[in-house]
């Protein structure tokens, strides 16, 4: 079963930055995507972006565009993102995620698909 290990969350002043890491306990190409999604404390959770498999594809949110980056380092199988201009809607658990089937549409983003969970990373931004 693969495991997923976030990090490099922690508190930071509105216009910040932050990097998370997701390292995972397999090849990141043998999965259809790995995701990043977040969930803020009453909120539903949010799919944030996603990379496929073979880096080819990716997705962001609306909420997020422009400021988020996602990438990765298959020799490392670890997945990142680089979050700019942070601003206090974005303080929420962070989790990555894998998914190992196939996504279409909505699905990319929406998180029921992905089999393979982290156990969350907290980002606050606060003054």
């Amino acid at each position: 079963q693969l495991q997923l290990v976030e990090s490099g969350g922690g508190l930071v002043q509105p216009g910040g930055s932050l990097r998370l890491s997701c390292s995972t306990s397999g090849f990141i190409s043998d999965y259809t995507a790995i995701g990043w999604f977040r969930q803020a404390p009453g909120k539903e959770r949010e799919g944030v972006s996603c990379i496929s498999g073979d880096g080819s594809t990716i997705f962001y949110s609306d909420s997020v565009k422009g400021r988020f980056t996602i990438s990765r380092d298959n020799a490392k199988n670890t997945v990142y993102l680089q979050m700019n201009s942070l601003n206090v809607e974005d303080t929420a658990v962070y989790y990555c995620a894998a998914a190992s089937g196939p996504l279409y549409g909505t699905a990319w983003l929406g998180g029921y698909e992905y089999d393979y969970w982290g156990q969350g990373t907290q980002v606050t931004v606060s003054s």
